[in-house]
């Protein structure tokens, strides 16, 4: 059986590769919401919730997983350390689906500013005088609220009842939000930036199936500063950033399925 890690737009594609050769498929996201993206697409067994590094390696164990595709979030390096030593511990082969950097395709400029952690955009953030907005993802708001800036801060979210209640529990007021599904277009970025006085723009550098250079473009052309959390790098082994590439790969070995 292939297990697939899913948390990102491409675990569609990547699923629909696989069916063009099995549906053996053991599906893990980390939300409700992520299995319901699925439903049109065949595998064996769906896991649709969190699960620590125990319960999913038992979850592989018993249902004989042969490979693990991690096709997480670039961003979600918990995930991926821990089915990397789910891959090694149960002697399987492990291998990475990862986004390109959208950074790493544009040329210098001085309104996009990189910074590693969020304590270093705490200090970066500092002289910036009016509305930030924030489009890390509901998962770092509370990053960002420990940052105690002065400054207001629009936080773009996803637009489903879990994260509603996780956010107001942080105590962000409705005006502070907008609810919205993305990935968003390059005009829609700059009517936000328009429509709030932004003055900067907080992102990631999710890849273009992100909208990354939609945000910083929009950015650009408002004439405000773009602050980029980094990846963090990881030595995942073999990694592919082709889906179909990645499930020839892992298809022409019938004994992964």
């Amino acid at each position: 059986m292939i297990a697939l890690i899913v948390g990102t737009s491409e675990g569609k594609v990547i699923l629909s590769h696989l069916n063009k050769y099995t549906d053996n498929i053991l599906v893990s996201t980390a939300t409700t919401y992520g299995g319901e993206l699925l439903v049109d697409y065949k595998y064996k067994i769906l896991n649709d919730k969190p699960l620590v590094y125990e319960e999913l390696k038992t979850l592989f164990v018993k249902n004989g997983v042969k490979v693990i595709v991690d096709a997480s979030h670039p961003y979600a390096v918990q995930i991926s350390g821990t089915v990397m030593k789910i891959a090694k511990d149960m002697g399987v082969e492990y291998v990475r689906y990862e986004r390109k950097s959208t950074l790493d395709t544009l040329p210098k400029n001085d309104l996009i500013i990189e910074v590693p952690t969020y304590e270093e955009l705490g200090e970066a953030l500092k002289d910036i005088d009016g509305c930030i907005l924030n489009t890390t993802g509901s998962r770092n708001i509370d990053k960002i609220l420990e940052l105690k800036l002065e400054n207001r801060i629009v936080h773009r979210v996803l637009p489903s009842l879990k994260v509603m209640e996780e956010v107001f529990a942080l105590g962000v007021r409705v005006e502070d939000l907008i609810f919205i599904k993305g990935p968003i277009g390059y005009e829609l970025n700059k009517a936000f930036i328009k429509e709030y006085d932004g003055k900067a723009l907080i992102t990631k550098d999710s890849g273009q199936q992100g909208g990354t250079y939609e945000k910083i473009k929009a950015a650009i052309d408002m004439g405000i500063k773009i602050f980029v959390v980094e990846r963090k790098t990881m030595d995942y082994g073999k990694v592919f950033s082709e889906e179909e590439e990645l499930c020839h790969y892992i298809c022409s070995n019938k004994e992964n399925y």
